[in-house]
């Protein structure tokens, strides 16, 4: 049992944000006094890093005062604990080889080993048990990152890495929350079929705070296959084909709420539901080809963020449309957005349609100590320009998303229906507005019409409708009786009308008049009885030719596809359907 729901919201929410968003005194954003953390809070900054093989087993983890100090270890360190991230994304891990401290690559268990000293420090075990003297904790007390997905995919080189600062949790149903690559596709629509590249395509679920956050969050991370070569480039190209579908269809449900409806992702188990629509889909890594250089063909970027075609509505954005992906740039030197050298190869994507960018940058310490903006915790490090190329030879690339965040305004204010009015007979099928009072706090009202009086199999099912009325154009049969109702919402919840649902009867198709005398009032006013009255004023409007009364139909013949058509002419035809009609009044 959840104790804290029963907590009045407000001391829980202050509670909650107490512990989840403790921050120094210098957490926020204004890098020319050294200030690099969040605006808000309850902004999620995710951090997407090429470590250039820093982070391996064998890499003495020292900060000793001397010229030890002046390492690639301590540097990344010292980074990780100034930019803070609450998701951190890192590729080239684990090679021992590369970093020229050891040889091959670390194991799953070994690199997680490996990182967890990163953050806490500790005995080397893979150092004769010497103490670690470089962990993150060491200058970010207060910040950590317990929750570490190693991926077992591999090139035999490093692998690739994802962070949280909160738990991962399964979110569509599938019993997984830490995928090392996404499933195999079997080819589709713009997916050539197969994975997610020579390194894969690593996924992680996050289970945001209920009490801070309306939904959760999804992350995936990938180091895309290097190299200029034009099959390099199809490498890249198919991998980010694959992976996009994957977004859509099974994160997305291509639009729909069931997970790949076209059966063409092996999912293993299979997932049982989308997404939330409230929790997004975050991508980033080192894609290795720069988008701004216009290629013969689309890069991988452009597949991950627009899917099958660019500007179309098969993008992977929760709503269809296109991601976006950021343009990040140096604070301290705005014209550089290259991650490496010459070229920006790491990207960070986002459906924008649930998250909103507050702002993205890279971090380099040789602009930010020119321009008087070093972090504290970079503050000791023997040669302040130098961290950044020490630490990699790519830059971060860091963004800040607005999530959205659980309301605290109430659900709508109570309303009422208007009309038609409650046991409303005599109605015409055609044009039948229902109107309702407005509701206080409503973004948007839903309207449900059914022949059940409890609401079931809908014959209208209306949502998103932001005035207080609506047009029904749904097949309402003549004599029917139907029951209507109307639901106000928004992010708080939801709010049906107070006296809903209400019952209306559609009219018989000859009941037409009150009245055969064009004097009385009921002339021409279905009255919900079928009677001589009906009768005589339908002759007096066919011989008048009114054809708005008298034109019901282009045939009499009822297997004719015109057959209760009008067809702008009053003839033989109308006079008999309206006679079928007469006679069959309702049951």
């Amino acid at each position: 049992m959840n104790t804290a729901a029963a907590w009045p919201r407000a001391v829980l929410y202050i509670c909650v944000c107490a512990l989840v968003w403790a921050q120094p005194a210098l957490a926020q954003w204004n890098p020319a006094q050294g200030q690099w953390g969040k605006t808000d809070q309850a902004d999620i900054r995710v951090m997407t890093w090429n470590v250039r093989d820093t982070i391996c087993s064998t890499n003495p983890k020292v900060d000793d005062g001397t010229g030890q100090s002046l390492n690639n270890w301590n540097a990344v360190a010292r980074i990780i604990a100034s930019m803070r991230p609450d998701v951190l994304i890192l590729q080239e891990c684990g090679d021992n080889t590369g970093n020229g401290t050891g040889t091959g690559v670390d194991s799953v268990a070994n690199l997680t080993t490996t990182i967890q000293l990163l953050f806490h420090g500790g005995n080397d075990p893979f150092r004769g048990n010497v103490p670690v003297t470089s962990y993150v904790r060491r200058y970010a007390p207060d910040f950590d990152m317990p929750y570490i997905f190693v991926t077992s995919a591999t090139d035999n080189f490093n692998r690739n890495v994802i962070l949280s600062r909160y738990p991962f949790a399964d979110l569509n149903g599938d019993t997984r929350a830490v995928y090392d690559d996404i499933p195999f596709i079997i080819a589709d629509q713009w997916a050539v079929g197969g994975r997610g590249g020579i390194r894969g395509f690593q996924f992680v679920e996050i289970d945001l705070p209920d009490a801070i956050y309306a939904g959760d969050l999804v992350v995936g991370g990938a180091h895309l296959k290097s190299g200029s070569s034009s099959s390099d480039h199809t490498d890249r190209v198919n991998a980010a084909r694959n992976v996009s579908y994957y977004v859509q269809y099974l994160y997305n449900g291509n639009g729909t709420s069931t997970p790949d409806p076209n059966g063409r992702i092996l999912d293993n188990p299979p997932a049982t539901s989308v997404l939330s629509p409230l929790t997004p889909v975050i991508l980033g890594g080192d894609f290795n080809e720069d988008e701004n250089v216009t290629p013969a063909e689309r890069g991988p970027v452009s597949y991950l963020a627009a899917g099958g075609m660019i500007g179309g509505m098969d993008g992977t954005d929760r709503d269809m449309t296109d991601c976006l992906y950021d343009d990040s740039r140096d604070p301290f030197n705005p014209a550089v957005r290259a991650t490496l050298s010459s070229s920006k190869l790491d990207y960070l994507i986002w459906q924008d349609s649930i998250a909103t960018l507050r702002r993205s940058f890279q971090f380099n310490s040789a602009t930010a100590n020119v321009g008087g903006g070093t972090p504290p915790e970079l503050i000791g490090y023997p040669n302040l320009s130098l961290a950044s190329s020490m630490a990699s030879d790519h830059r971060p690339v860091i963004g800040d998303f607005i999530l959205p965040l659980v309301p605290s305004d109430p659900p709508p204010g109570d309303f009422v229906l208007l009309s038609p009015a409650n046991g409303a007979v005599a109605l015409d099928a055609a044009n039948l507005m229902c109107t309702w009072e407005a509701s206080a706090g409503a973004q948007t009202y839903r309207l449900i019409v059914s022949d059940d009086p409890g609401l079931g199999a809908p014959v209208a099912d209306i949502p998103g409708l932001t005035q207080t009325s609506h047009v029904l154009t749904s097949s309402l049969e003549p004599c029917g009786t139907y029951w209507w109702s109307v639901t106000a919402s928004n992010v708080a919840g939801d709010t049906q009308a107070s006296n809903g649902p209400w019952s209306f009867t559609i009219r018989a198709r000859a009941d037409l008049s009150g009245s055969a005398d064009p004097s009385d009032p009921a002339y021409g006013v279905p009255d919900g009885v079928v009677d001589a009255a009906d009768f005589f004023y339908f002759l007096d409007q066919f011989i008048s030719g009114n054809l708005a009364v008298a034109d019901l139909t282009g045939s009499a013949d009822p297997s004719d596809p015109s057959y209760g058509v009008p067809d702008g002419v009053i003839d033989a035809s109308d006079f008999f359907f309206y006679l079928d009609g007469f006679i069959a009044s309702c049951p």
